[in-house]
């Protein structure tokens, strides 16, 4: 499988989203009929049942206490980093405004010097309880250095999931240096799910359900602020990424009987980016930028990648979204853009309901096709005019 690029050599090929597009179907239903209802599991059998199959990133642009009560009455869910700006700082609205009004030149070194402060315990029970007095869930991530300690305090104060995250998330892990996470007795030992990520190949994904992960995220390095790809080389087009870890997870679902959700995270802005990711397989997706232009996130039209404050090696970097309209025009409308931005939900139904789907289970079966021209065909007036689907 795959092609030579030199001697001795093979390749695949691989896609992403704009490469492919999905096939109307022979039968078309009615969009508020279908189900986007979007469910991970819980150990006593039960499980978390959100109305729309969409997460918010847990990036300090996007995600805060507020925000994520918000998601939470909208039928989604927000993750809060336990590493970020909301559990350093008593008052995170200093910080954030030190890197909003940073110059391009200084940004970069004044994130490194904010994420400096310490993470204070305290907080970190305090941003889970504030969200459960709101009625919320309440989602919060580390890395796996930290998931021990982390996990511990949140599980205590109320969390109602867990998500363990990293650039490159495996079961093996080798370090003389430090103690690496022992994935499948952590998930033993918390009584609430774990979310790990992220991973974009078959055996990997198989490797982490067997440990007893409730989800795994799909996608290294295809956020809009992140530079992963560019730094190290790194990745697998989301397309690809997402079919291959589909795989995975029906394979586990035939050994096991269980079936644990894989979350396409990042690449995706529009409309028709969550639409694919969710026909090639995708269970819900896990979208930042697109929540960064609401008026209810931190950034208010800022994004940055969660490894940019990384002191020696930074990989993410700060991006203007700019402010395009409240967090429920974003996710229902009505829309006042044409480029597929706004509507997220109203996009994914209407699609559904155009290759005749009346789930996402039914959805992940739409005929795919390779089609590198489908959003240019017949589109040139856009793209000269910078409107619509020539819009970037």
């Amino acid at each position: 499988m795959g092609m030579w690029i030199g001697r001795n050599r093979k390749a695949r090929v691989t896609y992403g989203f704009d490469e492919i597009a999905l096939v109307p179907g022979e039968v078309t239903i009615n969009p508020l009929e279908v189900d986007t209802t979007f469910q991970i599991p819980k150990k006593d059998g039960s499980a978390i049942s959100l109305k729309i199959p969409i997460l918010a990133s847990a990036m300090d642009g996007v995600t805060d206490v507020p925000f994520c009560v918000e998601m939470g009455k909208l039928g989604g869910l927000g993750v809060i980093n336990l590493e970020g700006i909301q559990t350093r700082y008593h008052n995170p609205g200093e910080a954030l405004k030190k890197i909003l009004t940073a110059s391009k030149e200084d940004v970069t070194t004044i994130i490194q010097q904010i994420y400096t402060e310490p993470i204070k315990e305290e907080l970190i029970a305090r941003r889970v309880k504030e969200v459960k007095q709101s009625g919320g869930l309440a989602a919060v991530s580390s890395i796996p250095q930290k998931a021990e300690q982390f996990a511990a305090l949140a599980q205590e104060a109320g969390a109602d999931l867990f998500v363990v995250q990293s650039t490159v998330s495996t079961v093996k892990h080798v370090s003389t240096q430090y103690k690496s996470l022992d994935l499948e007795a952590f998930c033993k030992k918390l009584n609430i799910p774990v979310i790990i990520g992220n991973a974009v190949t078959y055996n990997v994904t198989l490797e982490l359900m067997r440990c007893g992960v409730a989800g795994v995220l799909i996608g290294v390095g295809p956020g809009a602020a992140c530079t992963s790809r560019g730094v190290l080389g790194l990745g697998v087009p989301q397309v690809t990424a997402t079919v291959d870890c589909a795989a995975a997870r029906d394979y586990y679902f035939k050994e096991s009987r269980r079936y644990v959700p894989i979350i396409t995270d990042g690449g995706m802005s529009k409309g028709g980016d969550v639409c694919k990711a969710l026909a090639c397989g995708a269970d819900a997706v896990m979208v930042g930028s697109a929540f960064a232009r609401a008026e209810e996130s931190p950034g208010q039209g800022f994004h940055w990648g969660m490894a940019t404050p990384h002191a020696n090696l930074p990989r993410g970097t700060r991006i203007r979204v700019g402010m395009s309209g409240s967090l429920k025009q974003i996710l229902f409308g009505p829309a006042t853009v044409d480029d597929g931005s706004q509507n997220l939900v109203g996009a994914i139904t209407t699609c559904m309901g155009n290759v005749g789907a009346r789930s996402i289970r039914d959805f992940q079966e739409t005929e795919i096709i390779i089609a590198p021209s489908i959003k240019t065909e017949g589109k040139l007036f856009q793209t000269v005019q910078s409107v619509g689907m020539g819009t970037r």
